[in-house]
């Protein structure tokens, strides 16, 4: 893998947990990203018509699932991640990294933190795949030798 991170890349990876390894950050709880410029990221996200077309489409892209899988539909607020970060440079340049597609993956409240945080418990869980009877040992047939 190289150090520039990718959704092509990405969305070649099979398993959930492998993805979320594939974008984990590990950053600092409480590290100053945009410090007193934090204002800058939240009109380019609030604001900027450019933004909520882009957001618009790569929800439709990634079906409204948590790292484009299938299987992990968000249900709440989605929020557009970038898989390599942006700083306030790239805003005040308007970089075209902000708004490349290549660079954005859809993602759950909770595993954007995971993913900044390394916080794999935060991540939603699979489905347990239930069966009859599946809770109560003594009505499954029990095979003896």
């Amino acid at each position: 893998m190289s150090n520039f991170l990718t959704y092509s890349e990405l969305v070649k990876i099979r398993s959930f947990e492998e993805r979320f390894e594939y974008c984990k950050i590990t950053s600092i709880v409480g590290q100053q990203t945009f410090g007193f410029d934090r204002y800058l990221n939240q009109v380019l996200y609030q604001r900027d018509p450019r933004w909520q077309r882009l957001r618009r489409d790569l929800i439709i892209r990634d079906n409204g699932c948590d790292l484009a899988c299938e299987e992990f539909p968000i249900n709440k607020r989605i929020i557009l991640h970038h898989l390599n970060p942006i700083t306030e440079r790239d805003i005040l340049d308007e970089s075209p990294a902000i708004f490349d597609p290549e660079n954005l993956i859809c993602v759950s409240h909770n595993t954007h933190n995971a993913i900044h945080y390394g916080t794999a418990d935060l991540l939603p869980k699979r489905e347990v795949s239930r069966t009859p009877n599946d809770t109560c040992p003594w009505r499954h047939q029990m095979n003896y030798l």
